[in-house]
């Protein structure tokens, strides 16, 4: 997929979450003021950071998409990194606050009403954000952007804490079980935390540089083989930004290989693996056969005590 469709489809996938979550604030926030449901009252705080969160995706998606410049010669990648990172400190400060005032609700045993409205507002709330959530899967099916990736996870997570809200509010006045909505509170506020560690993980691979999954190196090294001029390669390396993707190693070639022929058959078969992996910088440092430099030899060091 060329860039610019990529960034189209992220910007779009961003748009879609805000809207989506503006729509949602409003109906919560009248559904909270009417039911006094604290399990409602967590959901609405949710909504409120998942507007603020893909705001930030959106901003970060925008500046991801801008391509190479002077000061930032490999991209701006990693700025979807930063939002997803942001978004786990967002989520996780919801969680908290949930949890507080579930504590409260529960030591208080305060009760809830109008259950019709509450259980009406989060069924409405589960379709809006399923329809988002299976358009949002399919754009990072295309594009790869982790932002759009952790912005999917966390409305997954709002379809549950919306069924979590019909359940409480069915407790705790059709069945009268006093304390039920504060208790479905706490839940989801352990919900959100998890949430949050699973998607900080993904985006500090990034920041961090991590090599690829084991599984797409060793597809990588398979392709690569299938090149007689790579029989040599060594000393690979892998990072991902954004949803753009590096790979670097070296290779031996024989010493009688002049300059030129060595460029024509190392290039021919860099095109081909570039067909091979679309969205992939790929870049190769030829040494004579047999050749070890220092650097090399570190590198294998490393690779063997891993």
């Amino acid at each position: 997929m060329a860039h610019d469709e990529r960034s189209s489809l992220s910007t779009r996938a961003a748009l879609a979450s805000v809207a989506t979550a503006l729509l949602l604030l409003g109906l919560k926030g009248w559904a909270a003021v009417e039911t006094g449901s604290m399990a409602m009252l967590g959901s609405l705080a949710d909504t409120g950071l998942d507007l603020l969160a893909s705001m930030v995706t959106l901003f970060g998606v925008r500046i991801a998409a801008q391509p190479a410049d002077h000061d930032h010669r490999f991209g701006h990648g990693k700025a979807e990194a930063l939002v997803a990172l942001a978004q786990v400190m967002i989520i996780t400060g919801s969680a908290v606050a949930i949890a507080l005032q579930s504590v409260e609700r529960l030591l208080h045993r305060t009760e809830t009403s109008h259950a019709e409205l509450g259980i009406g507002v989060s069924l409405v709330a589960i379709l809006v954000t399923l329809a988002l959530t299976m358009y949002q899967k399919h754009v990072v099916r295309r594009t790869g952007s982790v932002a759009i990736a952790t912005d999917h996870l966390h409305y997954q997570s709002d379809m549950l804490l919306n069924g979590t809200v019909i359940i409480a509010l069915v407790l705790d006045q059709y069945l009268h079980l006093s304390g039920t909505d504060a208790l479905f509170g706490l839940l989801l506020a352990a919900w959100l935390a998890w949430g949050a560690w699973s998607s900080s993980r993904h985006a500090l691979s990034q920041l961090m540089d991590q090599e690829w999954p084991e599984a797409e190196r060793a597809e990588f090294l398979a392709a690569a083989a299938e090149f007689p001029e790579l029989a040599g390669l060594h000393d690979l390396r892998t990072r991902s930004s954004g949803t753009h993707r590096f790979v670097q190693f070296h290779v031996w070639v024989p010493g009688e290989w002049t300059v030129r022929e060595a460029h024509d058959r190392i290039d021919a078969a860099e095109e081909q693996l570039q067909r091979r992996f679309p969205n992939t910088e790929i870049l190769m440092h030829l040494d004579p056969e047999g050749h070890t430099d220092r650097e090399t030899m570190l590198s294998s060091h490393l690779t063997e005590t891993r």
